[in-house]
């Protein structure tokens, strides 16, 4: 898929809880992006982090034309998955208190749109209590990085 738009407002949005191993792997990314787009000028690029997603996050996202939210997981067996969302107004409670569906359909609802949305699964190893990633952690943030950097660049999302 390639994108209309020749700068498209990008939101990448990390959460999780460093304080907890590889929970914090979609915080680390985002701080990673930061630096990255703040060096290379890519003003269009946007990052935002959090412990958790919360309904008032649907006004983070309602300006964006494409928001990546990452996040630790145990649903991949790779070291990342990309999932395409669309809204829905269903209520998951989890360790974060909403899904991030969730809060596309609450800014469908309020801002009467929504950005083009994805969820980037990053494969947790450990969740104990304590500070930094894994060695399996930083593997995962070092791939997950260089593909994010990628489709930054190419404006593009492989199917």
């Amino acid at each position: 898929m390639h994108l209309a738009v020749s700068n498209p407002r990008i939101l990448i949005y990390g959460y999780g809880n460093p304080g907890r191993q590889d929970d914090g792997l979609g915080v680390f990314l985002a701080e990673e992006v930061e630096k990255w787009a703040r060096e290379n000028h890519l003003d269009h690029i946007r990052t935002e982090t959090n412990y958790q997603l919360n309904i008032e996050d649907a006004a983070e996202i309602h300006d964006a034309d494409i928001v990546i939210f990452a996040d630790a997981s145990l649903a991949t067996e790779e070291s990342f998955r990309l999932e395409k969302l669309q809204p829905s107004p269903r209520v998951e409670f989890t360790m974060h208190a909403v899904d991030p569906a969730f809060i596309l359909y609450l800014c469908d609802t309020v801002y009467g749109t929504f950005p083009e949305a994805y969820v980037l699964h990053l494969k947790g190893d450990s969740y104990e209590m304590s500070e930094g990633l894994t060695a399996k952690g930083q593997k995962v943030l070092k791939e997950a990085f260089g593909w994010i950097c990628s489709f930054l660049t190419s404006k593009s999302i492989p199917e």
